[in-house]
């Protein structure tokens, strides 16, 4: 099946992050001075405003800090409605918004805010990955 839905270009910036997703490793931006992770991908650190980045490897768990089910959309995604998005508390900080897998959207009442999550890969196009997120228990 083909992908289609939209397709990052990875820049200078963000090619360690899709680096790592073609190796199935979530890689993540960690300040060497104050020692945060921070999502999304920044040349100054937003905690401390260090320019010491370094790319570490993230353990692809977290927890749900919020969701929605989506009835609307558009290109590729308006196959897939309704669907669960939501903003995943990642175990090294910080939080990354994502489309929730393995759930059923019908159900709202059955998804808990703190429940656990672990990342998956999608392969998107030749040499791109995108990371999306399944419950896998409380």
């Amino acid at each position: 099946m083909t992908y289609d839905k939209p397709v990052p270009t990875p820049s200078p910036l963000t090619k360690p992050f899709y680096d790592g997703l073609k190796e199935g490793k979530l890689m993540l931006p960690r300040c060497q001075d104050c020692n945060r992770v921070h999502w999304y991908p920044r040349y100054i650190c937003p905690f401390c405003h260090s320019i010491n980045i370094a790319w570490i490897q993230g353990s692809g768990e977290g927890r749900i800090h919020t969701f929605a089910v989506q009835h609307r959309a558009s290109g590729g995604w308006a196959k897939e409605v309704p669907f669960v998005t939501a903003f995943i508390d990642l175990n090294e900080g910080d939080r990354m918004a994502t489309v929730l897998r393995g759930i059923d959207p019908a159900v709202p009442s059955a998804i808990n805010i703190g429940s656990k999550v672990r990342v998956e890969f999608e392969k998107a196009a030749q040499d791109i990955y995108i990371p999306f997120w399944r419950v896998v228990g409380d």
